[in-house]
């Protein structure tokens, strides 16, 4: 966690944008909440990176925190939360998209769907649009 109080950590778009959300879990919670709909606690901790649930717990408070996530009950089952991105997390996809394009061209062993990479390199726009439309459903379902 970013201690904010003892460093000024805006100015330098790098340094703040890092200080939002600088670590590869918390890239990894926005990656599965924004491309693999998941939206609980176990969900993550299922992903298969291997995150230990404090490790977890933390970066989720660190990304509420920052605004880039919402946590809301569960509507259903009152002792689970529902993980959302926010406007702001949202405003991180064409970052995210353009990392997953950069990685699928360098990195040999890539698990991107090949459907996914045609889609975006063909149309991003219709991509971000087709995810934001998931990630607004999933909004309104829970």
């Amino acid at each position: 966690m970013v201690d904010k109080k003892s460093k000024n950590w805006t100015g330098c778009p790098v340094r703040f944008g890092m200080s939002q959300f600088g670590d590869k879990w918390s890239f990894l919670i926005i990656r599965d909440i924004m491309f693999k709909g998941r939206r609980y606690y176990n969900e993550f901790l299922e992903a298969g990176e291997g995150i230990s649930t404090n490790i977890l717990a933390n970066r989720l408070a660190d990304l509420e925190f920052n605004g880039l996530v919402s946590k809301h009950q569960d509507t259903i089952k009152r002792s689970k939360y529902i993980y959302r991105l926010t406007e702001k997390g949202i405003a991180l996809m064409p970052m995210m998209l353009s990392m997953i394009d950069w990685s699928e061209r360098y990195d040999e062993q890539t698990e991107v769907p090949a459907e996914f990479i045609k889609k975006l390199r063909e149309s991003p726009e219709a991509l971000q649009k087709e995810l934001l439309e998931q990630l607004t459903k999933d909004s309104t379902n829970g």
